[in-house]
């Protein structure tokens, strides 16, 4: 006889901490013996102490990202006006990310134009001058920290370039954003200091349009107020610094760490696209993708969601999903499903995903062509993650080389 379910809102019905140690240095063998013990939705508690639901099934999830009449972005399509979301879900009102309907269609459909304009020749061209830059502040040390001196500004300066940012604001801007990131206590006069940017920004696009993001944004964003458009190149930035950066970050630990791609780090240009897919299969960058809320009640994975539920997709968990990878050492680098950017409508803006990728490919082969002995140097299990909810990254990824010259130096 089946002993029955117990009752989900008891916070020691079983329900899985999603926070802690484990879940920030072991989310694998976490994820696993969730999908073991509750299958591919699992009842979790936040840091705070509520219940919500981790979605780690590739179909039930493929399903909570694309049917927003089911799981909303806005919680208030479920709440009340009293209703305060838990502060880990980063739900700020307003914001693209929990946006439904039309007025996630408008906006998105803005970003989407602007950004498909993007050269994206050109724009590699502008990944090697600023990854050059970068190398050059640490070439001739011989050692490096490759998370907060390259990849975690990298993708700030490119995307803010794009943008129209002038060169001159780059760095100062790239620092900013990290600064909110990260959380830092200085986040509030970051985020003061790029309200100041961006307004002088839409002021000057709007008198002097030019071949850049916002110039396009604003042609395109019809009936969107400089605050929502503010917002919205956030976004933009912030996605693509955090989660690019984590991207380059665990393709770099990849190919130093694993022989199948160490074995060719000095010209291995195959291996790096097949890195950055296996990362995204296996090291997934996006830990949790922004949460949903049951509109009503539904079966999810044999799991019974009452309305108003939190409801979180974990792209980690997902990914790893035998019922459609049942062969887990199988290459994976023909295999570009993986829900690392979202799916659907809701996914990442199109084409963000293209963008990201340049961004990362060429982040990886620059650093390779400069560096060609890069190693680790310290123990691969000496490597820490970060204490994150929503990415799934490095704090540092030290290593070292022969001092180089700077570029043209």
């Amino acid at each position: 006889m089946t002993a029955p379910e117990p009752e989900f809102t008891d916070p020691h019905s079983g329900a899985v901490p999603l926070h802690g140690r484990r879940f920030v240095e072991d989310t694998d063998e976490l994820y696993r013996e969730m999908r073991r013990d509750h299958g591919p939705v699992v009842p979790v508690l936040l840091e705070s102490g509520e219940p919500a639901w981790l979605v780690i099934g590739y179909r039930e999830a493929h399903r909570v990202l694309t049917d927003a009449q089911l799981f909303a972005r806005d919680p208030y399509r479920c709440h009340g006006p009293d209703y305060v979301p838990p502060q880990v879900l980063g739900y700020l009102p307003g914001i693209l990310m929990f946006l439904d309907g039309p007025a996630h269609a408008r906006r998105a459909g803005a970003v989407s134009a602007a950004l498909a304009e993007v050269d994206q020749f050109e724009m590699r061209s502008e990944c090697e001058r600023f990854a050059d830059r970068l190398i050059d502040t640490f070439a001739a040390a011989g050692e490096a920290d490759l998370i907060e001196q390259y990849a975690y500004h990298l993708p700030a300066l490119v995307t803010g370039s794009l943008l129209g940012v002038p060169d001159a604001q780059l760095t100062a801007l790239s620092r900013d954003m990290k600064m909110m990131n990260d959380g830092q206590e200085e986040a509030i006069e970051a985020y003061g200091r790029y309200v100041v940017t961006m307004t002088g920004l839409l002021a000057s696009k709007r008198e002097w349009p030019g071949a850049d993001v916002i110039s396009r944004l604003l042609a395109y964003a019809v009936d969107t107020t400089d605050e929502e458009l503010m917002q919205d190149l956030l976004i933009v930035l912030s996605g693509g610094q955090e989660n690019t950066a984590h991207w380059i970050g665990n393709t770099l630990r990849l190919m130093l760490t694993d022989d199948r791609f160490s074995l060719t780090l000095s010209g291995g240009r195959r291996s790096v696209g097949q890195a950055l897919n296996e990362v995204m299969w296996e090291a997934c960058p996006v830990k949790t993708a922004p949460a949903r809320w049951a509109v009503r009640d539904a079966v999810l994975g044999g799991r019974t969601i009452r309305a108003g539920d939190v409801v979180v997709v974990g792209p980690a968990g997902a990914n790893a999903d035998p019922r459609i990878r049942p062969d887990a050492h199988r290459d994976p680098s023909g295999n570009h499903a993986h829900l690392g950017f979202g799916t659907g409508e809701y996914g990442c803006p199109h084409p963000a995903p293209e963008i990201a990728q340049v961004m990362a490919q060429t982040a990886v082969e620059v650093l390779l062509d400069r560096l060609p002995d890069v190693r680790l140097a310290v123990p691969e299990d000496a490597l820490a993650w970060r204490p994150a909810f929503h990415v799934r990254g490095l704090t540092a990824l030290p290593v070292r080389f022969s001092p180089a010259h700077v570029a043209g130096g």
